[in-house]
């Protein structure tokens, strides 16, 4: 399927989760905000939310600092 992660159209396989996506992008699940097609998706359904293909996603890191 392709995705459009960030503004840049990736190719994926079939069936994955917002889970699966961001094992393969090796980002960590607690520093990371997702947006799907313009809506929020709730860190506790990333094991649950499927993506389809033409979604497109944001994905924003989160640093902590002092």
């Amino acid at each position: 399927m392709r995705l459009r992660i960030n503004g840049d159209d990736k190719e994926l396989a079939d069936g994955l989760t917002v889970a699966q996506l961001l094992d393969e992008l090796s980002l960590e699940p607690t520093r990371v905000a997702i947006e799907r097609n313009k809506q929020l998706v709730r860190r506790a359904t990333f094991t649950e939310t499927a993506l389809a293909d033409g979604d497109e996603l944001e994905i924003v890191t989160l640093v902590g600092g002092g």
